[in-house]
């Protein structure tokens, strides 16, 4: 009898083992299926919100979002994003392994500002289907959507949802929404000025601004600003529009030259001076100067 019941004990420890084995490999099988349905539908279907939207509107804030197809926002816009945040956003599969290890490099350094690798892909993942903040959990569910979106959705269509869901403002999402609040027009035509301004505030939208951004912000907007003409020199955005509408090229105006009779001219503002002469706004909180983002290192 003995012999019966250690024998009764071990088949009870086997079957709860093989229980739980079940259940956790259930688990893994049904999150694959849902995350690979939950893709193919964004595929189509335009987020109708965020996990970030959400904690906005669970603290009584209102949300300001607009859709615009990436086929009619200036593509001096997209050129910025591009030249701010993910240089090698046409080339790379999702994962930008220079920009994860020069990362590491200046966190291991120390400092007050801890900069990440994280493509246009990998933002655009976390920004539709997960929340923000860190931790290896996140990370973790970060890639295998960045893997999803790169293989089913495309360039043009990653780029699309990125500038529509990113955040750009206190409960601002999108660039539409923050060309709007910060410009008094729609996001179909923007100065490189504007554009730049918007991609300056992508890493800390809560904290800088667009209108009239000073210290840090301010050169780095301008730097972005003058990137852009590189990115559209080298072609870094033609994998956007290889599939679709691409908006018309619109030349920048050029300052005419003054006549030699002329008195000399007062001096000229720096690149952004003017739209922030025209348009007058509460002083930005100064902040620290740091070292200026290469592209590709997203938070």
């Amino acid at each position: 009898m003995a012999r019966v019941r250690r024998a009764a004990r071990r088949g009870t420890r086997r079957g709860w083992g093989w229980r739980i084995l079940n259940w956790i490999a259930g688990l893994i099988v049904g999150f694959v299926v849902l995350s690979l349905l939950w893709v193919l539908l964004y595929k189509w279907v335009n987020p109708p919100t965020t996990l970030t939207m959400l904690g906005d509107r669970l603290q009584g804030r209102n949300v300001a979002r607009r859709w615009m197809p990436v086929g009619e926002i200036d593509r001096d816009m997209v050129r910025a994003v591009i030249a701010a945040e993910d240089s090698k956003f046409c080339a790379h599969w999702g994962f930008d392994q220079d920009a994860i290890a020069a990362a590491m490099k200046r966190n291991a350094r120390g400092g007050s500002i801890i900069r990440g690798g994280s493509t246009i892909s990998q933002q655009t993942a976390k920004n539709a289907f997960l929340w923000q903040g860190g931790g290896y959990v996140r990370k973790g569910f970060e890639a295998w959507f960045t893997l999803l979106i790169e293989n089913i959705w495309g360039k043009r269509r990653i780029m699309e949802v990125y500038l529509n869901l990113a955040e750009t403002g206190l409960s601002t999402y999108g660039v539409d929404a923050a060309s709007e609040r910060y410009f008094g027009h729609d996001a179909s035509s923007m100065s490189r000025i504007e554009a730049a301004r918007i991609a300056a505030v992508l890493p800390l939208p809560k904290k800088r601004g667009a209108v009239a951004p000073k210290g840090f912000t301010r050169r780095y907007g301008n730097m972005i600003a003058a990137r852009i003409p590189v990115v559209a020199g080298n072609g870094l955005d033609a994998c956007v529009y290889r599939s679709g509408e691409a908006p018309a090229e619109r030349p920048e105006p050029v300052a005419a030259r003054p006549r030699k009779a002329a008195p000399a001219p007062a001096q000229q503002p720096v690149p952004g001076e003017e739209l922030e002469q025209r348009q007058a706004a509460p002083a930005q909180e100064e902040e620290p100067p740091a070292e200026a983002p290469l592209p590709g290192n997203g938070g």
